[in-house]
């Protein structure tokens, strides 16, 4: 997560009130990771949309990856449940266990978890996290 500190007042987010809403593919625009985390090499994309402020905080997102020789890793400070839309996304664990996820899986980040993201797939994942949005990624 980024020093940045953010409040909930910052943010415009999407459960307001009452009623359904949809987020159509293409609705937020993806940021590239190489960027924010100072890798020109690694070839992913992330957003991060606030859902609810209340007291467990909840965002929704979308990230992709593509194929490259370079991983990145991720401390995940908080729950994060991530599904598999399209291709596959491979994570090591610092174990070096290593998690295949292909369309329809479902991978769960508990807090304290350092994740390594592996840069030998393509794919795009949609996700919720207690959390508000990291302000790097939106």
């Amino acid at each position: 997560m980024s020093e940045k500190t953010l409040n909930k007042s910052e943010f415009n987010f999407l459960s307001t009130k009452p009623g359904i809403q949809l987020i159509k593919a293409g609705t937020y625009d993806k940021k590239e990771l190489n960027a924010v985390l100072g890798n020109p090499e690694l070839k992913s994309q992330i957003i991060d949309v606030p859902v609810t402020s209340r007291e467990n905080a909840l965002s929704v997102g979308f990230y992709s990856m593509q194929k490259t020789t370079d991983s990145f890793d991720f401390n995940y400070e908080f729950l994060e449940v991530k599904v598999i839309v399209r291709g596959n996304i491979v994570v090591s664990d610092k174990e070096g266990n290593k998690y295949v996820g292909e369309v329809g899986d479902v991978f769960i980040f508990n807090p304290g978890t350092v994740v390594t993201f592996e840069g030998e797939s393509d794919g795009d994942a949609i996700y919720t996290a207690h959390r508000l949005p990291e302000p790097l990624f939106m």
